[in-house]
């Protein structure tokens, strides 16, 4: 058994794992390196190297764990969701709730979803992290197909891509003008949009709410 195998070295790995993870939150990509992550985690310099084939791949683990703290999150918000038909305007603000976060932003939020649109790009010059995006959306999709599955809507998974693409683009264009309403923009361009990608199922039964 090697040592990153035993739950010593696993503890070790996952804090190293954590460690990135949080710098990489604070400071983004450039953040992350060797002896940072060492010294925020409390271990050896040479630790990063011994767990991880390279910083890289520590990287990608700690963009993983991110996502993967987002989607717990999300996964929350969703099981308090009951299954009712909703209108137009309660699915928005439940969208928004899963892909944004609450209606007044911290500073921990905001962080967040600027971290989250650096991954975005950085996956275009770092072919490690593609993978890595790709089950994160495949996750990200199958939360919201659970949230609009519970407000009584009509799932096309080929419509999920456009959905997240409104909010994706409303959001880099706020973070990057730094406005203070982050949900204002999304709000009002998928209130254009959710009944097309979304539409309510027609059960006449159902009252909307």
């Amino acid at each position: 058994m090697s040592s990153a195998a035993t739950p010593k070295g696993e503890r070790r790995r996952q804090a190293l794992v954590e460690a990135a993870a949080d710098l990489l939150l604070e400071g983004g990509f450039d953040a992350v390196r060797h002896r940072s992550v060492a010294t925020r985690a409390d271990l050896p310099l040479a630790s990063t190297t011994y767990y991880f084939e390279s910083l890289d791949d520590l990287i990608a683990k700690a963009v993983e764990r991110n996502g993967d703290r987002d989607l717990a999150v999300m996964r929350s918000r969703v099981d308090d969701v009951t299954h009712r038909r909703r209108g137009r305007e309660s699915t928005v603000d439940l969208l928004l709730d899963l892909l944004v976060g609450p209606a007044l932003i911290s500073e921990d939020c905001r962080e967040r979803l600027i971290s989250r649109y650096e991954r975005f790009t950085a996956c275009a010059r770092r072919p490690e992290l593609r993978e890595v995006q790709s089950r994160l959306r495949a996750q990200l999709d199958d939360v919201l197909t659970e949230a609009l599955r519970r407000s009584d809507r009509d799932v096309r998974q080929e419509q999920l891509r456009r959905l997240v693409a409104v909010v994706d683009g409303a959001l880099v264009t706020a973070l990057g003008e730094h406005d203070p309403d982050l949900r204002a923009l999304a709000r009002a361009m998928l209130l254009d949009v959710v009944d097309v990608v979304a539409p309510a199922l027609d059960r006449p039964d159902h009252v909307e709410l």
